[in-house]
């Protein structure tokens, strides 16, 4: 019964919003949305802010599903929930759409709008048509390519960060148009506003303590554990217990789980040592407050990299992960710019050897970043609206 009337609820929407979309485009109208309309975050954020300070005439919706509404709040922005009303009709006349994810695959693409696909990631494991097997939940390995190459048809613009992704977009997600290899606009912030009155303006919002240093931990998703499609359990394997007397006394851990994750961690015999932060609004105010970056085959050591700070990858599950599950791009255990470890005490150990040393990039953390964050100036925003909105 419950699908049925999902059925036909999709069916009535898209009437409705295949009525509208024959109506005439509203000029500069722009409906942005990050992660699924989870989070007011990543590369559609950047451009957000900077199209409302340098271009404010251009009329921008930032689509929102419901469940997390309370994310928008006090940011004043106007916002639509997704697939409302509302929403189909901003959609159907919108000039451009601004997403880092897939839409729904039932959407069609009005002839009159620009699609710009952001994406969300410098690319290590494996992407659509490049991966071998797909272990996803509510798919198979035939069905999630089709569908992926469906939705790669309607995009006009991809933003690439660097020419190492150019190729392998232009590859794994049989992309014809074009590519705006300008940097990601997200890291922009990274470079701009890397100063001492941020970090603390962030830990007073965030309610952090400003007398200790920062570990962040960020792993991503795994895609056989699962509860139901997008939604992942994650099984944590660091032990906190440990690293908390080890390390108290100089830092606090915050994790950041990935956003698809579905897990309610209890931390509270963690005292202050511990804090989840995996629904903060964006992950860049992290990266900008965190001393050491720990994470595993996550996209988000691309970004930190940009800081030029310490990183660990903890590879306990490396050789599933990159045999089975998904694949890597590059050898990590070669290329990684930080040390792999496998459990906790290699962690403990790889953070006393920062606290006694310092940090000093080694040569392949040098390489890594004159490869892989070259484009990141500050300006990669600038170069992709002046690109894709007013060329």
């Amino acid at each position: 019964m419950k699908s049925k009337l999902t059925s036909l609820i999709v069916r009535t929407i898209k009437v409705f919003f295949l009525f509208f979309s024959w109506l005439p485009m509203k000029k500069r109208l722009i409906v942005f949305e990050s992660f699924l309309g989870k989070q007011y975050s990543d590369n559609p954020r950047a451009i957000y802010e900077y199209l409302k300070k340098v271009h404010p005439d251009f009329k921008m919706y930032w689509s929102v599903d419901r469940k997390y509404e309370k994310n928008f709040l006090n940011k004043d922005i106007r916002t639509c929930k997704r697939l409302s009303f509302k929403w189909v009709y901003l959609m159907a006349r919108a000039e451009f759409w601004v997403t880092n994810s897939r839409l729904p695959l039932w959407i069609p693409k009005p002839k009159h709008t620009t699609y710009i696909q952001t994406w969300h990631g410098t690319p290590l494991k494996k992407l659509a048509l490049d991966m071998e097997e797909v272990y996803m939940p509510g798919t198979n390995t035939t069905k999630y390519k089709e569908n992926f190459v469906n939705e790669v048809n309607k995009w006009d613009y991809l933003v690439s960060p660097n020419a190492y992704s150019t190729k392998i977009f232009r590859r794994a997600f049989a992309f014809k148009g074009e590519i705006v290899e300008s940097g990601y606009p997200r890291n922009d912030y990274l470079i701009n506003s890397n100063n001492d009155y941020t970090v603390s303006k962030i830990k007073t919002a965030a309610d952090l303590p400003k007398d200790k240093k920062i570990i962040l931990y960020a792993p991503t998703w795994r895609d056989n554990q699962f509860y139901s499609k997008g939604s992942y359990k994650f099984n944590l394997q660091i032990d906190l217990e440990k690293m908390r007397e080890e390390l108290q006394e100089e830092y606090i851990l915050v994790l950041r789980l990935h956003y698809l994750i579905s897990e309610n961690i209890d931390l509270s015999r963690y005292g202050n040592f511990v804090y989840d932060l995996s629904h903060y609004g964006d992950i860049k105010d992290l990266y900008l407050i965190s001393d050491i970056l720990i994470t595993d085959y996550s996209s988000v050591f691309f970004d930190f990299a940009n800081l030029k700070r310490p990183i660990l990858f903890f590879t306990y599950d490396l050789e599933q992960y990159r045999d089975t599950l998904r694949g890597f791009y590059f050898d990590i255990e070669k290329n990684a710019p930080g040390a792999l470890v496998k459990d906790t005490l290699q962690i403990i150990d790889e953070i006393r050897k920062v606290e006694r040393n310092g940090y000093n990039p080694s040569k392949i953390a040098r390489e890594f970043y004159n490869k892989f964050c070259y484009l990141e100036d500050g300006n990669a925003t600038k170069r992709l609206v002046e690109k894709v909105f007013f060329k």
